[in-house]
Protein backbone atom coordinates (compact mmCIF):
# COMPACT_ATOMS: atom_id res chain seq x y z
CA UNK A 1 0.00 0.00 0.00
CA UNK A 2 0.65 3.90 -0.58
CA UNK A 3 3.16 5.22 2.44
CA UNK A 4 0.98 8.45 1.93
CA UNK A 5 -2.48 6.34 2.00
CA UNK A 6 -1.48 4.45 5.34
CA UNK A 7 -0.32 7.61 6.82
CA UNK A 8 -4.21 9.19 6.14
CA UNK A 9 -5.76 6.19 7.69
CA UNK A 10 -3.54 6.53 10.64
CA UNK A 11 -4.72 10.37 10.61
CA UNK A 12 -7.92 9.39 10.25
CA UNK A 13 -7.97 7.06 13.15
CA UNK A 14 -5.95 9.33 15.74
CA UNK A 15 -7.23 12.70 15.10
CA UNK A 16 -10.20 12.95 12.49
CA UNK A 17 -10.97 16.17 12.59
CA UNK A 18 -7.35 17.59 12.21
CA UNK A 19 -7.81 19.62 9.06
CA UNK A 20 -5.74 18.30 6.10
CA UNK A 21 -6.36 20.32 3.51
CA UNK A 22 -7.65 23.99 2.97
CA UNK A 23 -8.05 26.81 0.27
CA UNK A 24 -10.05 30.06 0.02
CA UNK A 25 -13.16 27.83 -0.48
CA UNK A 26 -13.41 24.69 1.37
CA UNK A 27 -11.24 22.50 3.95
CA UNK A 28 -11.05 18.64 4.26
CA UNK A 29 -10.67 17.33 7.94
CA UNK A 30 -8.44 13.88 7.91
CA UNK A 31 -11.34 12.32 9.08
CA UNK A 32 -13.02 13.28 5.57
CA UNK A 33 -9.91 13.32 3.13
CA UNK A 34 -9.81 9.63 2.60
CA UNK A 35 -13.70 9.06 1.28
CA UNK A 36 -13.13 11.85 -0.97
CA UNK A 37 -9.94 10.43 -1.85
CA UNK A 38 -11.79 6.95 -2.56
CA UNK A 39 -14.35 8.20 -4.40
CA UNK A 40 -12.62 9.98 -6.82
CA UNK A 41 -9.82 7.07 -7.27
CA UNK A 42 -13.36 4.99 -7.91
CA UNK A 43 -14.49 7.78 -10.60
CA UNK A 44 -10.54 7.57 -12.69
CA UNK A 45 -10.81 3.50 -12.36
CA UNK A 46 -14.01 3.21 -13.94
CA UNK A 47 -12.37 5.73 -16.59
CA UNK A 48 -9.42 4.23 -16.88
CA UNK A 49 -7.19 6.62 -18.67
CA UNK A 50 -3.78 5.65 -20.26
CA UNK A 51 -2.35 9.10 -18.35
CA UNK A 52 -3.64 11.43 -16.61
CA UNK A 53 -3.17 14.97 -16.90
CA UNK A 54 -3.49 17.45 -14.22
CA UNK A 55 -3.35 21.55 -15.60
CA UNK A 56 -5.25 23.67 -13.21
CA UNK A 57 -4.29 26.41 -10.54
CA UNK A 58 -3.27 25.65 -6.64
CA UNK A 59 -6.27 24.34 -4.48
CA UNK A 60 -7.72 21.38 -2.72
CA UNK A 61 -9.21 20.34 -5.80
CA UNK A 62 -5.42 19.99 -7.84
CA UNK A 63 -4.49 17.86 -4.43
CA UNK A 64 -7.30 15.60 -4.47
CA UNK A 65 -7.12 14.89 -8.00
CA UNK A 66 -3.37 14.21 -7.40
CA UNK A 67 -3.79 12.06 -4.27
CA UNK A 68 -6.85 9.87 -5.94
CA UNK A 69 -4.67 8.92 -8.79
CA UNK A 70 -1.91 8.20 -6.54
CA UNK A 71 -4.16 5.71 -5.06
CA UNK A 72 -5.28 4.30 -7.91
CA UNK A 73 -2.18 3.35 -9.61
CA UNK A 74 -2.78 5.69 -12.80
CA UNK A 75 -0.35 7.68 -14.63
CA UNK A 76 -0.07 11.05 -13.91
CA UNK A 77 1.26 14.29 -15.33
CA UNK A 78 0.95 17.72 -13.73
CA UNK A 79 0.87 20.50 -16.59
CA UNK A 80 2.85 23.35 -15.92
CA UNK A 81 0.41 26.37 -16.38
CA UNK A 82 3.32 28.53 -18.02
CA UNK A 83 3.30 25.99 -20.42
CA UNK A 84 2.69 27.17 -23.85
CA UNK A 85 0.23 25.67 -26.75
CA UNK A 86 3.14 24.22 -28.25
CA UNK A 87 4.63 22.88 -25.48
CA UNK A 88 1.34 21.61 -24.05
CA UNK A 89 0.76 19.94 -27.40
CA UNK A 90 3.93 18.10 -27.29
CA UNK A 91 3.30 16.78 -23.75
CA UNK A 92 -0.18 15.51 -24.57
CA UNK A 93 1.15 13.83 -27.90
CA UNK A 94 4.46 12.20 -27.10
CA UNK A 95 2.88 10.97 -23.24
CA UNK A 96 -0.39 9.45 -24.56
CA UNK A 97 -2.26 11.49 -22.46
CA UNK A 98 -5.73 11.00 -23.00
CA UNK A 99 -7.99 12.60 -20.06
CA UNK A 100 -7.19 15.82 -18.18
CA UNK A 101 -8.64 17.03 -14.74
CA UNK A 102 -8.14 20.87 -15.66
CA UNK A 103 -9.87 24.66 -14.63
CA UNK A 104 -9.02 25.64 -18.37
CA UNK A 105 -10.88 23.98 -20.33
CA UNK A 106 -10.67 26.89 -23.23
CA UNK A 107 -7.22 25.89 -23.29
CA UNK A 108 -6.91 22.17 -24.45
CA UNK A 109 -10.39 22.53 -27.02
CA UNK A 110 -7.89 25.64 -28.67
CA UNK A 111 -5.62 22.31 -29.15
CA UNK A 112 -7.75 19.92 -30.12
CA UNK A 113 -11.33 20.56 -30.63
CA UNK A 114 -13.51 23.32 -29.26
CA UNK A 115 -16.24 20.52 -28.22
CA UNK A 116 -14.13 18.41 -26.88
CA UNK A 117 -16.26 16.24 -24.33
CA UNK A 118 -16.13 17.86 -20.63
CA UNK A 119 -17.75 16.65 -17.44
CA UNK A 120 -17.36 18.16 -14.02
CA UNK A 121 -15.27 16.30 -11.58
CA UNK A 122 -14.68 18.41 -8.22
CA UNK A 123 -14.88 21.69 -7.82
CA UNK A 124 -13.40 23.58 -10.25
CA UNK A 125 -11.83 20.76 -11.89
CA UNK A 126 -13.53 19.76 -14.99
CA UNK A 127 -13.07 16.02 -16.94
CA UNK A 128 -11.98 16.81 -20.72
CA UNK A 129 -11.32 13.86 -22.89
CA UNK A 130 -8.60 14.14 -25.52
CA UNK A 131 -8.64 12.72 -29.10
CA UNK A 132 -5.27 11.20 -28.56
CA UNK A 133 -3.50 8.21 -30.19
CA UNK A 134 -1.95 5.88 -28.15
CA UNK A 135 0.53 4.56 -30.97
CA UNK A 136 1.59 7.54 -31.32
CA UNK A 137 2.84 7.94 -27.93
CA UNK A 138 6.27 6.92 -26.29
CA UNK A 139 5.70 3.88 -23.80
CA UNK A 140 5.73 4.43 -19.99
CA UNK A 141 8.44 2.40 -18.15
CA UNK A 142 7.06 0.26 -15.97
CA UNK A 143 5.82 1.12 -12.80
CA UNK A 144 5.47 4.89 -13.96
CA UNK A 145 3.01 6.98 -11.26
CA UNK A 146 3.98 10.56 -11.84
CA UNK A 147 6.15 12.40 -15.41
CA UNK A 148 7.79 15.57 -14.19
CA UNK A 149 8.25 17.52 -17.27
CA UNK A 150 11.54 19.32 -16.39
CA UNK A 151 12.26 23.12 -17.08
CA UNK A 152 11.27 23.37 -20.65
CA UNK A 153 10.23 26.70 -21.27
CA UNK A 154 11.53 26.82 -24.53
CA UNK A 155 11.79 23.45 -27.56
CA UNK A 156 10.42 20.93 -26.06
CA UNK A 157 10.38 20.02 -22.30
CA UNK A 158 11.67 16.58 -21.27
CA UNK A 159 9.63 14.18 -19.15
CA UNK A 160 10.88 12.25 -15.77
CA UNK A 161 9.29 9.12 -15.36
CA UNK A 162 9.12 8.41 -11.18
CA UNK A 163 7.29 5.34 -9.49
CA UNK A 164 5.51 6.08 -6.19
CA UNK A 165 8.03 4.35 -3.88
CA UNK A 166 10.60 7.19 -5.19
CA UNK A 167 8.38 9.94 -4.74
CA UNK A 168 6.95 8.75 -0.91
CA UNK A 169 10.80 7.87 -0.35
CA UNK A 170 12.04 11.48 -0.62
CA UNK A 171 8.54 13.04 1.23
CA UNK A 172 9.32 10.63 4.37
CA UNK A 173 13.29 11.66 4.55
CA UNK A 174 12.01 15.44 3.98
CA UNK A 175 9.74 15.23 6.69
CA UNK A 176 12.66 14.44 9.05
CA UNK A 177 14.88 16.44 7.69
CA UNK A 178 13.01 19.40 8.66
CA UNK A 179 11.91 17.88 11.75
CA UNK A 180 7.70 18.25 10.22
CA UNK A 181 4.92 17.74 12.80
CA UNK A 182 1.21 17.89 13.32
CA UNK A 183 0.98 21.33 14.04
CA UNK A 184 2.44 22.39 11.06
CA UNK A 185 0.65 24.28 8.59
CA UNK A 186 2.32 24.48 5.09
CA UNK A 187 1.34 27.26 2.99
CA UNK A 188 2.12 26.19 -0.85
CA UNK A 189 3.78 29.01 -2.43
CA UNK A 190 4.96 27.35 -5.74
CA UNK A 191 2.28 25.40 -8.22
CA UNK A 192 1.47 22.10 -7.25
CA UNK A 193 2.59 20.67 -10.64
CA UNK A 194 6.14 21.97 -9.96
CA UNK A 195 7.75 17.96 -7.96
CA UNK A 196 9.38 20.18 -5.36
CA UNK A 197 5.98 21.46 -4.34
CA UNK A 198 4.17 18.34 -4.80
CA UNK A 199 6.41 16.15 -3.19
CA UNK A 200 7.49 18.59 0.17
CA UNK A 201 4.93 20.50 -0.05
CA UNK A 202 1.61 18.52 -0.42
CA UNK A 203 3.05 14.80 0.51
CA UNK A 204 5.37 15.24 2.83
CA UNK A 205 3.10 17.07 5.28
CA UNK A 206 0.58 14.63 4.75
CA UNK A 207 2.91 12.26 5.77
CA UNK A 208 3.02 14.28 9.67
CA UNK A 209 -0.35 14.52 9.70
CA UNK A 210 0.21 18.34 8.83
CA UNK A 211 -2.35 21.33 7.33
CA UNK A 212 -1.39 21.86 3.83
CA UNK A 213 -2.68 25.18 2.86
CA UNK A 214 -3.54 25.54 -0.70
CA UNK A 215 -4.42 29.31 -2.18
CA UNK A 216 -4.39 30.20 -5.68
CA UNK A 217 -1.41 31.27 -6.88
CA UNK A 218 -2.21 35.19 -7.67
CA UNK A 219 -3.62 35.44 -3.54
CA UNK A 220 0.57 34.66 -3.12
CA UNK A 221 1.71 36.82 -4.96
CA UNK A 222 2.57 34.54 -8.46
CA UNK A 223 1.84 35.38 -11.99
CA UNK A 224 2.93 33.62 -15.40
CA UNK A 225 6.34 32.02 -14.74
CA UNK A 226 7.87 34.64 -12.89
CA UNK A 227 5.81 37.44 -12.15
CA UNK A 228 5.57 38.24 -8.26
CA UNK A 229 4.15 40.23 -5.81
CA UNK A 230 6.29 40.44 -2.65
CA UNK A 231 3.29 42.22 -0.83
CA UNK A 232 0.78 39.53 -1.57
CA UNK A 233 3.33 36.70 -0.84
CA UNK A 234 3.86 38.34 2.90
CA UNK A 235 -0.09 38.85 3.12
CA UNK A 236 -0.06 35.13 2.56
CA UNK A 237 2.26 34.33 4.85
CA UNK A 238 0.89 35.64 7.70
CA UNK A 239 -2.97 35.31 7.13
CA UNK A 240 -2.50 31.46 6.78
CA UNK A 241 -0.20 31.56 9.76
CA UNK A 242 2.15 29.35 7.87
CA UNK A 243 5.13 27.59 9.61
CA UNK A 244 6.39 26.45 6.77
CA UNK A 245 7.48 26.99 3.03
CA UNK A 246 9.57 26.34 0.15
CA UNK A 247 10.38 29.24 -1.97
CA UNK A 248 12.95 29.78 -4.65
CA UNK A 249 16.27 32.17 -4.73
CA UNK A 250 14.15 34.83 -6.46
CA UNK A 251 11.52 34.73 -4.15
CA UNK A 252 13.55 35.04 -0.84
CA UNK A 253 15.78 37.99 -2.62
CA UNK A 254 12.14 39.65 -2.62
CA UNK A 255 10.79 39.08 0.76
CA UNK A 256 14.48 39.97 1.95
CA UNK A 257 14.60 43.36 0.09
CA UNK A 258 10.99 44.40 1.34
CA UNK A 259 11.92 43.18 5.03
CA UNK A 260 15.09 45.63 4.98
CA UNK A 261 13.10 48.12 3.41
CA UNK A 262 10.34 48.26 6.71
CA UNK A 263 7.83 45.88 5.53
CA UNK A 264 6.76 43.61 8.16
CA UNK A 265 7.93 39.92 7.80
CA UNK A 266 5.71 36.59 9.30
CA UNK A 267 6.57 35.36 12.88
CA UNK A 268 4.84 32.21 12.21
CA UNK A 269 7.63 30.53 10.27
CA UNK A 270 9.91 27.73 11.61
CA UNK A 271 10.91 26.22 8.66
CA UNK A 272 11.56 28.19 5.03
CA UNK A 273 13.32 26.08 2.64
CA UNK A 274 14.95 28.02 -0.36
CA UNK A 275 16.27 25.94 -3.00
CA UNK A 276 15.76 25.25 -7.43
CA UNK A 277 18.49 27.09 -8.28
CA UNK A 278 22.19 28.16 -6.56
CA UNK A 279 21.49 30.79 -3.31
CA UNK A 280 23.79 33.58 -2.54
CA UNK A 281 25.42 32.73 0.98
CA UNK A 282 24.97 36.20 1.32
CA UNK A 283 21.31 36.25 0.89
CA UNK A 284 20.97 34.03 3.34
CA UNK A 285 22.55 35.28 5.71
CA UNK A 286 20.78 39.06 5.42
CA UNK A 287 17.75 36.79 5.66
CA UNK A 288 18.49 34.89 9.00
CA UNK A 289 19.53 38.60 10.57
CA UNK A 290 15.84 39.52 9.07
CA UNK A 291 14.70 36.61 11.43
CA UNK A 292 13.56 34.29 8.76
CA UNK A 293 14.68 30.73 9.68
CA UNK A 294 16.07 29.48 6.28
CA UNK A 295 17.57 26.43 4.65
CA UNK A 296 19.29 25.61 1.59
CA UNK A 297 18.51 22.41 -0.08
CA UNK A 298 19.58 20.88 -3.35
CA UNK A 299 17.96 18.63 -5.71
CA UNK A 300 17.36 17.44 -9.29
CA UNK A 301 14.05 15.75 -10.37
CA UNK A 302 15.66 12.43 -11.91
CA UNK A 303 16.32 12.29 -8.01
CA UNK A 304 12.46 12.32 -7.21
CA UNK A 305 13.41 15.89 -6.17
CA UNK A 306 15.40 17.26 -2.75
CA UNK A 307 18.59 15.05 -2.74
CA UNK A 308 20.51 17.09 0.45
CA UNK A 309 19.15 19.66 2.82
CA UNK A 310 20.16 21.95 5.42
CA UNK A 311 17.95 21.30 8.79
CA UNK A 312 17.64 22.55 12.35
CA UNK A 313 20.64 21.71 14.45
CA UNK A 314 22.51 20.19 11.52
CA UNK A 315 23.30 23.44 8.87
CA UNK A 316 26.21 25.12 7.46
CA UNK A 317 26.90 28.25 6.25
CA UNK A 318 27.34 27.63 2.07
CA UNK A 319 26.58 24.39 1.88
CA UNK A 320 23.25 22.47 0.74
CA UNK A 321 22.97 20.80 3.87
CA UNK A 322 23.61 16.88 4.60
CA UNK A 323 22.28 14.27 2.14
CA UNK A 324 18.58 13.42 2.89
CA UNK A 325 18.74 9.38 4.59
CA UNK A 326 18.08 7.65 1.98
CA UNK A 327 20.80 9.44 0.11
CA UNK A 328 24.03 8.54 -0.82
CA UNK A 329 26.42 10.38 -2.68
CA UNK A 330 29.93 9.85 -4.07
CA UNK A 331 31.94 11.94 -7.10
CA UNK A 332 32.71 11.18 -10.82
CA UNK A 333 36.86 11.77 -11.12
CA UNK A 334 36.09 15.13 -12.61
CA UNK A 335 34.27 16.52 -8.91
CA UNK A 336 30.85 15.43 -10.24
CA UNK A 337 28.17 14.83 -7.86
CA UNK A 338 26.65 10.87 -8.34
CA UNK A 339 23.75 10.04 -6.43
CA UNK A 340 22.55 6.24 -4.94
CA UNK A 341 19.69 5.35 -3.16
CA UNK A 342 16.81 6.16 -5.01
CA UNK A 343 15.76 4.23 -8.66
CA UNK A 344 14.31 6.38 -11.30
CA UNK A 345 13.00 5.13 -14.27
CA UNK A 346 14.36 7.19 -16.66
CA UNK A 347 13.32 9.59 -19.64
CA UNK A 348 9.58 9.66 -21.34
CA UNK A 349 10.39 7.98 -24.93
CA UNK A 350 13.86 7.42 -24.41
CA UNK A 351 14.64 3.63 -24.52
CA UNK A 352 17.64 3.15 -22.75
CA UNK A 353 17.05 2.71 -19.19
CA UNK A 354 18.85 4.92 -16.43
CA UNK A 355 21.92 3.60 -15.42
CA UNK A 356 22.19 1.41 -12.00
CA UNK A 357 25.16 2.80 -10.59
CA UNK A 358 23.67 6.07 -9.58
CA UNK A 359 22.20 9.51 -10.94
CA UNK A 360 25.01 11.47 -12.95
CA UNK A 361 23.66 15.14 -11.86
CA UNK A 362 25.81 17.32 -13.82
CA UNK A 363 26.67 19.52 -10.67
CA UNK A 364 30.26 19.68 -9.15
CA UNK A 365 30.72 19.44 -5.70
CA UNK A 366 32.76 17.88 -2.69
CA UNK A 367 31.34 16.80 0.78
CA UNK A 368 33.11 18.07 3.83
CA UNK A 369 34.77 16.21 6.56
CA UNK A 370 31.46 16.07 8.38
CA UNK A 371 29.45 14.96 5.42
CA UNK A 372 27.64 18.67 4.24
CA UNK A 373 27.60 18.57 0.68
CA UNK A 374 29.05 22.11 -1.39
CA UNK A 375 28.35 22.65 -4.90
CA UNK A 376 30.97 24.37 -6.99
CA UNK A 377 29.26 24.85 -10.48
CA UNK A 378 27.72 22.93 -13.22
CA UNK A 379 30.36 20.78 -15.31
CA UNK A 380 28.84 22.27 -18.60
CA UNK A 381 29.12 25.49 -17.07
CA UNK A 382 32.82 25.68 -16.28
CA UNK A 383 34.53 27.80 -18.47
CA UNK A 384 38.04 28.50 -18.64
CA UNK A 385 39.95 31.83 -18.79
CA UNK A 386 42.86 32.61 -21.31
CA UNK A 387 45.12 31.58 -18.28
CA UNK A 388 44.26 28.61 -17.76
CA UNK A 389 42.04 28.85 -14.40
CA UNK A 390 39.17 27.34 -13.95
CA UNK A 391 35.95 29.18 -13.00
CA UNK A 392 32.04 28.45 -11.80
CA UNK A 393 30.22 31.10 -13.05
CA UNK A 394 27.12 30.51 -10.45
CA UNK A 395 29.80 30.93 -7.35
CA UNK A 396 30.75 34.58 -9.11
CA UNK A 397 27.13 35.08 -9.81
CA UNK A 398 26.07 34.20 -5.81
CA UNK A 399 28.75 36.48 -4.97
CA UNK A 400 27.28 39.81 -7.50
CA UNK A 401 23.44 39.08 -6.42
CA UNK A 402 23.88 39.28 -3.03
CA UNK A 403 24.66 43.10 -3.51
CA UNK A 404 22.22 45.73 -3.49
CA UNK A 405 20.70 46.82 -6.86
CA UNK A 406 22.38 43.68 -8.66
CA UNK A 407 18.68 41.52 -9.45
CA UNK A 408 20.59 39.07 -11.93
CA UNK A 409 23.87 38.56 -13.16
CA UNK A 410 25.16 36.03 -15.86
CA UNK A 411 29.21 35.72 -16.10
CA UNK A 412 31.50 35.20 -18.96
CA UNK A 413 35.20 35.02 -19.73
CA UNK A 414 35.68 31.43 -21.38
CA UNK A 415 38.82 31.74 -23.11
CA UNK A 416 39.33 35.52 -22.50
CA UNK A 417 41.56 37.72 -20.22
CA UNK A 418 39.32 38.57 -17.89
CA UNK A 419 35.99 38.30 -16.71
CA UNK A 420 32.91 40.14 -17.96
CA UNK A 421 28.93 40.12 -16.64
CA UNK A 422 25.67 40.82 -18.05
CA UNK A 423 23.41 42.52 -14.95
CA UNK A 424 19.68 43.47 -14.78
CA UNK A 425 19.87 45.95 -12.23
CA UNK A 426 16.76 46.07 -10.38
CA UNK A 427 14.93 49.04 -11.52
CA UNK A 428 16.25 52.51 -10.53
CA UNK A 429 19.40 51.57 -9.82
CA UNK A 430 22.47 54.00 -11.60
CA UNK A 431 25.45 52.72 -12.93
CA UNK A 432 27.63 53.77 -10.36
CA UNK A 433 26.04 51.64 -7.61
CA UNK A 434 26.05 48.65 -9.61
CA UNK A 435 30.34 49.42 -10.21
CA UNK A 436 30.67 50.11 -6.37
CA UNK A 437 28.70 46.77 -5.74
CA UNK A 438 31.16 45.13 -8.52
CA UNK A 439 34.13 46.37 -6.63
CA UNK A 440 32.86 45.02 -3.17
CA UNK A 441 32.10 41.54 -4.60
CA UNK A 442 35.26 41.12 -6.30
CA UNK A 443 37.14 42.09 -2.84
CA UNK A 444 35.58 38.58 -2.26
CA UNK A 445 37.25 36.87 -4.80
CA UNK A 446 40.47 35.90 -6.28
CA UNK A 447 41.73 37.55 -9.08
CA UNK A 448 41.05 34.72 -11.58
CA UNK A 449 37.02 35.03 -10.99
CA UNK A 450 36.80 38.80 -10.32
CA UNK A 451 34.70 40.80 -13.06
CA UNK A 452 36.36 43.53 -14.72
CA UNK A 453 33.97 44.50 -17.17
CA UNK A 454 29.42 44.38 -17.60
CA UNK A 455 26.58 45.34 -19.92
CA UNK A 456 23.18 46.53 -18.78
CA UNK A 457 20.85 43.77 -19.97
CA UNK A 458 18.08 44.88 -21.54
CA UNK A 459 15.89 42.76 -19.50
CA UNK A 460 15.37 40.37 -16.94
CA UNK A 461 15.78 36.86 -17.69
CA UNK A 462 13.17 34.82 -17.57
CA UNK A 463 11.48 31.98 -18.94
CA UNK A 464 9.37 34.00 -20.81
CA UNK A 465 12.16 35.53 -23.17
CA UNK A 466 13.91 32.08 -22.87
CA UNK A 467 16.90 33.36 -20.75
CA UNK A 468 16.20 31.30 -18.14
CA UNK A 469 13.98 28.02 -16.57
CA UNK A 470 11.19 28.39 -14.57
CA UNK A 471 13.16 27.06 -11.66
CA UNK A 472 15.24 30.65 -12.14
CA UNK A 473 17.85 28.84 -13.65
CA UNK A 474 20.00 30.81 -16.38
CA UNK A 475 20.13 29.94 -19.97
CA UNK A 476 23.48 30.97 -20.79
CA UNK A 477 24.29 29.71 -24.58
CA UNK A 478 20.91 32.49 -25.34
CA UNK A 479 22.20 35.24 -22.93
CA UNK A 480 25.39 35.14 -24.69
CA UNK A 481 23.80 34.70 -28.21
CA UNK A 482 21.78 37.72 -27.27
CA UNK A 483 24.31 39.82 -26.12
CA UNK A 484 27.83 38.28 -27.83
CA UNK A 485 27.77 41.70 -30.21
CA UNK A 486 28.56 43.91 -26.66
CA UNK A 487 30.12 41.14 -25.11
CA UNK A 488 32.76 40.91 -27.84
CA UNK A 489 32.92 45.04 -28.04
CA UNK A 490 33.95 44.84 -24.19
CA UNK A 491 37.16 43.05 -24.67
CA UNK A 492 37.92 44.91 -28.15
CA UNK A 493 37.67 48.13 -25.90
Amino acid sequence: MSRIIAALQRHAASDPRKVALQDETRSLSYGELLPEIDALAQQLQASNPRVLGILADNGTAWALADLAAHAAGIPTIPLPLFFSAAQLAHVIRTAGIDQVLTDQPERLAALQHPELPVEPFYGALQWVHLQTHADDAAPLPHGTQKVTFTSGTTGEPKGVCLAREAMETVAESLGYASEARRDDRHLCLLPLATLLENVGGLYAPLLAGATVCLPLLAAVGLSGSSGLDVGRLLAALGEWQASSAIMVPQMLQAVVAAGQAGAPLPRSLRYLAVGGAPVSLRLLENARALGLPVFEGYGLSECGSVVALNRPGAQRAGSVGKPLPHVHIDFADDGEIRVRGLTWLGYLGEPSAPATDGIATGDLGHLDADGFLFLTGRKKNLFITAFGRNVAPEWVEGELVAHAGIAQAAIFGEARPFNCAVIVPYPGTPAGAIDAALAQANRQLPDYAQVQRWISAAEPFTPGNGLSTANGRLRRTAILGRYAAQIDALYQS
